[in-house]
């Protein structure tokens, strides 16, 4: 079995975001990095079902060399080689059309459900057009058995149990398990584990970033006594509006 799991590399949550260029461009300078959390999840079930079936699991990342420590982490929790397409990730359609043309022969492609930081979540499904192969959104178990994938995810109002044969893509959700930790003997053997880089071939972009913005600073905050009712309703309906 050969599983190939696509991840992205953003700005850890406790990063402070700045703009540069007259808030054209994202300022890396002083960010800390890390594997997309959604990824991480999608690392550790592929290596759980290669373990299991005598697989191998395929690292895939669209980005530049400053990425590179994160792969190396992704392979330091077990997988057995990665490749980066060397590349700056603009949008979803040029990331899915740069892994698809190096996706063929895998019996199933992970992603994350989405980025933390764009939270597009539109890699999997565009894989799966561009692979023509079944695709499927926000899975929350994976489980594999005589050829078959079985997965389990939310709907409104329940659960979905869908089963089907490879190859084809999914995207991990935030119960699928607990990411695995990478310990010392994997750190070290990632160091020399294959990494192969190859040049992105997609000229065209979908997609182009004009400006970027700040979120409104919140704004203040007032206090109603418990027992004022009165008072709090008349907020709602005269100065807030929402009654």
């Amino acid at each position: 079995m050969k599983i190939l799991v696509c991840i992205s590399v953003v700005p850890d949550t406790t990063t402070k975001i700045t703009f540069t260029d007259n808030d054209t461009t994202f300022n890396k300078a002083g960010v800390q990095f890390i594997v997309n959390p959604y990824d991480e999840l999608a690392v550790t079930r592929a290596l759980e079902i290669a373990e299991a079936n005598n697989g191998t699991v395929t690292i895939v990342h669209v980005g530049e060399a400053d990425s590179e420590p994160s792969i190396r982490k992704a392979l330091s929790m077990g997988a057995n080689e990665a490749i980066r397409i060397n590349a700056i990730p603009v949008d979803a359609q040029f990331v899915a059309e740069e892994i698809a043309k190096i996706a063929q022969g895998y019996d199933l492609i992970l992603t994350g459900r989405e980025s933390i930081d764009y939270n597009g979540g539109a890699v999997c499904g565009l894989l799966g057009a561009l692979l023509n192969i079944p695709s499927i959104n926000v899975v929350t178990k994976i489980d594999y058995n005589s050829g078959n994938f079985t997965f389990d995810r939310d709907i409104d109002g329940g659960k979905e149990t869908l089963t089907c044969a490879g190859p084809l893509v999914a995207s991990a959700q935030k119960d699928l398990c607990e990411p695995r930790i990478p310990n010392m003997r994997g750190i070290m053997a990632a160091r020399t584990k294959p990494l192969q880089i190859i040049e992105a071939s997609v000229s065209n972009q979908a997609a182009n970033y004009q400006s970027y913005s700040l979120p409104a600073a919140k704004g203040s905050v007032k206090l109603i006594d418990a027992e004022n009712a009165g008072e709090l309703i008349n907020i709602l309906k005269n100065e807030v509006k929402v009654i």
